[in-house]
C-alpha cells in the first residue's frame, strides 16, 4: 500500500483528487492538507506516509522556502509537485532542492497513477507534455542533484535504462529485459533526457559517454 499526504488549498480538489486516488487498490490517502504550514505541522508528527503530493502554489508559502523546510526535517520523502505553472525557472530552482514528480493539473488520472507508482518504485516521473528551457538555467548542472561526475543523480533504474540505451537497445527489448512496459521505458528515456538537458537520443549517449554515468 502507497501512502499519500496530499496538500492543496483548493478543497474541492483536494476532496476529489482524494476520491480518484483511492479508487486504486494500493493508494491510501492518510492526510490533506490546505496549506504549507499545515503541512509542516503534519510532518513534525513523524507520520508514516510514502509519499508527498503538493500544490506549487498555496497562498502564504514560498515554493522554495516550504521545499526547504520539509527537506530540512525529511530529506528522503518523496515529493509530487501539481502545478498550472508550465514555466521552467521554477521548475529548475525546486528542482535543486530535491523533488521526484513533476504534474500539471490538467494530467489524465492514468498519469497521476502512473506517476505515484514511478515514485513510489525509487524513479522520478515528469509531465509527459513538460517543455523546459535549460539555456536559460545552466545551473541545474552544477548545483543540488549533484553525482561526482555530471551534476545529475539518476535512480538506479534510470542508469539501468540510461545503459541499455547506449548499448543500442530499443524500448521494447529494454521492456522486454527489466519485465517493464514500454511505455514505462519510454516515461523512464524522457526523465532522463529532462535531467540531462538533451533533446534526443544522440546527446543522451554523448552525455552519458562524456560524464561516465553508465555502468560498464
Amino acid at each position: 500500500m502507497i501512502k499519500l499526504c496530499l496538500v492543496d488549498d483548493h478543497e474541492l480538489l483536494l476532496r476529489g483528487l482524494a476520491a480518484i486516488i483511492e479508487t486504486q487498490h494500493d493508494f491510501e490517502v492518510v492526510k490533506t492538507c490546505t496549506s504549507g504550514q499545515d503541512t509542516i505541522h503534519f510532518l513534525a508528527t513523524k507520520p508514516c506516509i510514502d509519499i508527498l503530493v503538493l500544490d506549487v502554489n498555496l497562498p502564504n508559502s514560498d515554493p522554495e522556502d516550504l521545499l526547504s523546510k520539509i527537506r530540512a526535517t525529511h530529506p528522503q520523502l518523496p515529493v509530487i509537485y501539481l502545478t498550472i505553472l508550465r514555466g521552467s525557472r521554477l521548475f529548475h530552482r525546486l528542482q535543486k532542492l530535491g523533488f521526484q514528480g513533476y504534474l500539471f493539473k490538467d494530467a489524465t488520472y492514468e498519469e497521476v497513477f502512473d506517476a505515484i507508482r514511478t515514485v513510489a518504485g525509487g524513479g522520478t516521473y515528469y509531465a509527459k507534455n513538460i517543455e523546459l528551457d535549460f539555456s536559460k538555467d545552466q545551473s541545474i548542472h552544477q548545483n543540488g542533484y549533484i553525482t561526482k561526475n555530471s551534476g545529475v543523480i539518476l535512480s538506479k533504474r534510470e542508469k539501468e535504462i540510461l545503459t541499455l540505451i547506449c548499448q543500442e537497445y530499443s524500448s521494447a527489448q529494454i521492456a522486454a529485459k527489466l519485465f517493464i512496459s514500454v511505455s514505462t521505458v519510454d516515461t523512464h528515456r524522457q526523465n532522463i533526457m529532462i535531467k540531462l538537458g538533451v533533446s534526443n537520443t544522440v546527446g543522451l549517449v554523448k552525455y552519458a559517454i562524456n560524464y561516465n554515468l553508465i555502468d560498464n
